[in-house]
């Protein structure tokens, strides 16, 4: 039964709901559906990614954020960034939910599509990649996302990624030093990790 998250086809009935969150100020309504990364409420992890991303410094282009789910991510920081910002999943459940969330939010400035990570983005670089990787596909899909995004990324673009401590921080951490040379932790809530690579 391939009805996870992080599978391209979840064969779940539909269940839709709808409801509204509050992501840096602004209020943003959501559609979900069963199949789908935390349907009831835009993730602890994702919020404090959102709150701690900063794009004042980067170099101009556009973002991208790698398993955009049903799009809390990507919509908010389209929003308040004013950049493009592409959205890639593998669930195409979750790409079409983005899809109707950036209409009902009327985000235009964005770029939704299904991609196996890397495999379909349609910019060869990027002035940041966002993630909040999905954990339960497995070390080797998150660590393809890490060490991928430096080829992807413009000089001075960031990655910038949360992850749980005990969901393999330390191990992320270490793989982004080792392909950037570089890697902070720009902060630490509940157990959440939010670390960033600057590529030089």
């Amino acid at each position: 039964m391939n009805n996870h998250y992080y599978t391209e086809n979840p064969d779940l009935a539909h269940d839709l709901e709808q409801w509204s969150f509050e992501l840096r100020g602004k209020k943003f309504q959501f559609l979900t559906d069963s199949g789908v990364f935390s349907r009831n409420t835009v993730d602890f992890g994702s919020r404090v990614l959102i709150d701690a991303f900063e794009w004042e410094e980067l170099p101009e282009g556009k973002l991208l954020d790698v398993g955009c789910g049903y799009g809390p991510i990507g919509l908010t920081l389209a929003t308040l960034s004013g950049r493009t910002v592409e959205m890639i999943d593998v669930n195409q459940r979750a790409v079409a939910l983005a899809q109707e969330n950036a209409k009902k939010n009327h985000v235009e400035n964005v770029d939704i599509h299904t991609s196996n990570i890397y495999a379909e983005t349609h910019e060869q670089q990027y002035a940041a990649i966002i993630s909040n990787p999905p954990i339960r596909a497995g070390k080797r899909v998150v660590h393809e996302i890490l060490s991928e995004a430096h080829p992807r990324l413009l000089v001075g673009g960031t990655l910038t990624i949360v992850i749980q401590k005990k969901q393999g921080a330390p191990s992320a951490e270490k793989k982004m030093e080792a392909v950037f040379g570089n890697v902070e932790i720009v902060t630490k809530d509940k157990g959440y990790y939010i670390l960033r690579s600057i590529k030089e």
